[in-house]
């Protein structure tokens, strides 16, 4: 009898409960049922997939250029994925080189062109070998070299939309789940146990609002709920890895959308501390335009083919708690020029330890900066000093921006507008008419010596 009751709850067990399987069905979709055609693909990439398959590997187009294609958009990169190792994928491409320890990818080059081949990764397992595979008490991946199948590495991906593979051998599609009808849908989901997903990668919480923001997705609640929650812990994220993750965030020509829902999912704290504090402070809205001007000007530019640099971005972004910092600093009897760069040191010393930003974009960030103390200063010779500055163009369009947010410069930026287009002699007597409407400091008189007698 017992025996029959223990069977009886095992098949009971087995029929209700989710059980481990040893692989998952991915859903084919053949050539004529998707959009994806080899002549949107880039030739290098296909390139590659024929190398690979020649040799008897598979190869697969995946993520995020599959998506894009699907959704009639053009991919910014292409990225492969096979069953071949990192070493045999290196020996099969004289043109490649292996990067990463946490994560062993082959950048194949063609000039400047990298085509990024990734081996299918396989499932995590507290048995697999510190060298293959490594965690922290927090869930972080630290190391993952486990290798596994196709259907795998579609389940070992971030959000179902982005598990698409293509293959040119017979032009199918295999999606992961839910995938193509979250793309039909518009929806961003998450594969796998949310605050697993999140804790191994915290990384991925960017990369949903990303998404979100780039494709106009919506965030399913299950994916989105926990991000407010686990948002501290990209403070275990390489700083390094959080200022590209940033750029790729607010430099995609969607940077308002992103920095919205950014907000919205609390993540502007743990990336820039200084900055939330700020615009949690602030009664007036200043900072909040300031911030979201920068961002529609800088996705107008990149939306029109201009340049952008980090450089200013981050200047914008860090411009409110250097200003909160430089003015309380005034207020306590700090000297003008001496509080504004104690603000830049600290406010930059204290940001990098979250976000490593290069000097290559420091040192830039800084001089514009500084040269906003030098903009009123409008003598003849200094007026000249500060328009042949290499940063020039950049201070003026930050002094453009600190206008069209609501600040009052006294037309500063009208000054500065006409003063470079008129020839010497008129930028001369605008600088001293200028220069002489400026109220003078007075000096303080210091009170008579007697030479007689000794200054002891």
């Amino acid at each position: 009898m017992r025996d029959h009751v223990q069977t009886m709850v095992v098949d009971w067990i087995k029929r209700w409960l989710p059980q481990k399987t040893n692989s998952i069905e991915l859903n084919t979709i053949p050539r004529d049922e998707h959009r994806v055609s080899r002549k949107d693909i880039n030739h290098t990439a296909l390139k590659v997939l024929y190398r690979l398959q020649n040799a008897g590997y598979e190869g697969y187009l995946v993520g995020g250029c599959v998506r894009d294609l699907q959704l009639g958009l053009k991919p910014k990169d292409f990225d492969v994925a096979t069953d071949a190792t990192p070493e045999q994928v290196r020996k099969l491409f004289s043109n490649s080189r292996l990067i990463g320890r946490r994560f062993r990818i082959v950048h194949v080059t063609f000039g400047r062109e990298i085509i990024e081949v990734t081996t299918f990764r396989g499932r995590t397992d507290d048995n697999n070998d510190n060298h293959l595979q490594k965690q922290s008490d927090e869930g972080l991946l630290l190391r993952d070299n486990v290798y596994g199948s196709l259907e795998e590495d579609a389940e070992r991906r971030d959000f179902t939309v982005n598990a698409l593979y293509y293959t040119p051998k017979d032009f199918t599609l295999k999606a992961y789940g839910s995938g193509m009808n979250d793309l039909e849908n518009k929806v961003l989901r998450i594969i796998g146990d949310p605050e697993t997903r999140y804790r191994e990668d915290p990384v991925r919480m960017m990369r949903a609002v990303r998404f979100a923001a780039k494709l106009g997705f919506s965030i399913e609640p299950r994916t989105g709920d926990l991000i407010p929650e686990l948002a501290p812990l990209l403070s275990n994220v390489a700083a390094a890895r959080l200022f590209d993750e940033v750029i790729k965030m607010l430099m995609s020509g969607h940077g308002l959308s992103t920095w919205r829902l950014m907000r919205e999912y609390n993540l502007v704290e743990p990336l820039l501390p200084a900055t939330h504090a700020a615009l949690k402070a602030s009664t007036d809205g200043y900072y909040d335009a300031f911030i979201e001007q920068a961002l529609v000007n800088t996705d107008d530019r990149i939306n029109r083919g201009k340049p952008v640099t980090p450089a200013f971005l981050y200047a914008a972004l860090l411009w409110p708690p250097v200003r909160e910092e430089a003015e309380h600093s005034i207020n306590m009897g700090t000297p003008e020029q001496p509080a504004w760069l104690q603000a830049m040191g600290k406010i930059v010393a204290h940001q990098i330890s979250s976000i490593a930003i290069p000097k290559r974009f420091s040192i830039p960030m800084k001089e514009i900066w500084e040269l906003q103390l030098r903009l009123p200063k409008r003598t003849p010779k200094r007026a000249e000093q500060v328009a042949s500055h290499p940063r020039f163009r950049a201070a003026y369009d930050f002094l453009l921006l600190r206008e069209s947010a609501g600040e009052k410069t006294g037309n500063l930026g009208q000054w500065w507008t006409d003063y470079q287009t008129e020839n010497p002699d008129i930028r001369r007597d605008m600088a001293s008419e200028a220069a002489s409407d400026r109220p003078r400091r007075r000096r303080r008189r210091r009170p008579p010596q007697n030479r007689g007698e000794s200054a002891s």
